[in-house]
């Protein structure tokens, strides 16, 4: 059985948003941003309880039992895994919007199974929190994949090689990439922006799917951004999930033309990204992606990162 030291009584931890899908890369590809992200802060007990205590930043939308919340799933994995039979009080900080595409229910999850290693003195490597993380994810889509979760648990740019058994792989990628991501203020619910996909595809259309995908890993690992722009094409999922998007192709196209290697859909949308060449380039894109949005009357928060290499943190 597992006890946390009596000294670590109180710990943070800060999960950031992701993009993932990366255009070509559906369930497989993901990469970390700096800002914004999720943070949530654990606390021992006296009940031998996992007990939610407060959410902030969900307009009350949010479940409080820790049962049916990304971040307490999470966190009672890992209890049930290692045998850990002290109480826990969860405090739940969001700093990003739900339904954004910007990995929100996995951020949550990360943090808090990133929290409670450290509250077991880091019992666990990082990647063996994946699972529990997992579990988190599974309660928030229906579907337990990793793109978002890895991505923000790892930091930097991630493959998702397998599910079964879970395989994920860290991509070496030019730092001097840089991400704009802008999010339209209109929601977009995951699970059903998966059942609209279509089932079948034809063989031409996945071969140049998965060329693309190996193009980009290829033009990440030799930083080779003209490699790099001419893969950022989704020809399966895209054409489906840009139509739930207003102004979509408008935004990448402008994206594009100032300069960006190129973009997509982030994750389930509404969110739309564009890698660039530097954070110059990265503020021209934003700049043109907002205008696209402002036609359209359409409010929207814009992000520009450099790609987060580390990840989750305790702070």
């Amino acid at each position: 059985m597992q006890q946390p030291n009596s000294e670590m009584k109180r710990i943070t931890a800060f999960a950031p948003a992701t993009v993932a899908n990366v255009a070509c890369g559906f369930d497989v590809l993901g990469f970390a941003l700096h800002e914004p992200g999720d943070e949530v802060v654990l606390s021992k007990n006296n009940d031998g309880e996992v007990r939610i205590i407060s959410i902030t930043g969900d307009e009350g939308r949010l479940p409080l039992e820790a049962e049916n919340n990304t971040a307490g799933v999470a966190v009672l994995a890992m209890r049930k895994e290692l045998g850990y039979i002290g109480g826990v009080d969860i405090t739940l900080r969001k700093y990003m919007p739900m339904g954004s595409g910007m990995g929100s229910s996995a951020a949550s999850a990360v943090a808090g199974a990133v929290a409670f290693n450290a509250l077991l003195e880091n019992h666990l490597p990082r990647k063996d929190l994946l699972p529990f993380i997992l579990e988190g994810e599974r309660v928030a889509c229906g579907t337990a994949h990793a793109d978002n979760a890895a991505a923000s648990l790892l930091g930097g740019f991630i493959l998702v090689r397998s599910h079964h058994p879970l395989d994920v792989v860290s991509i070496p990628y030019p730092k001097e990439l840089a991400a704009v991501v802008i999010h339209p203020h209109i929601e977009i619910n995951t699970g059903g922006s998966r059942r609209i996909l279509r089932k079948q595809v034809a063989l031409s259309s996945a071969v140049q799917q998965w060329a693309n995908v190996g193009g980009l890993v290829a033009g990440l690992i030799t930083k080779d951004f003209g490699l790099i722009s001419r893969s950022l094409e989704d020809v399966i999922i895209e054409p489906t999930r840009g139509l739930l998007i207003p102004g979509f192709d408008a935004v990448k196209h402008a994206a594009i033309s100032s300069g960006a290697l190129g973009g997509g859909i982030s994750g389930s949308g509404p969110s739309i990204f564009a890698l660039c060449e530097g954070e110059e380039v990265a503020k021209k894109a934003s700049i043109a992606m907002k205008t696209v949005l402002d036609t359209l009357g359409l409010g929207c928060d814009i992000h520009i990162s450099a790609i987060n290499p580390n990840g989750a943190q305790v702070r």
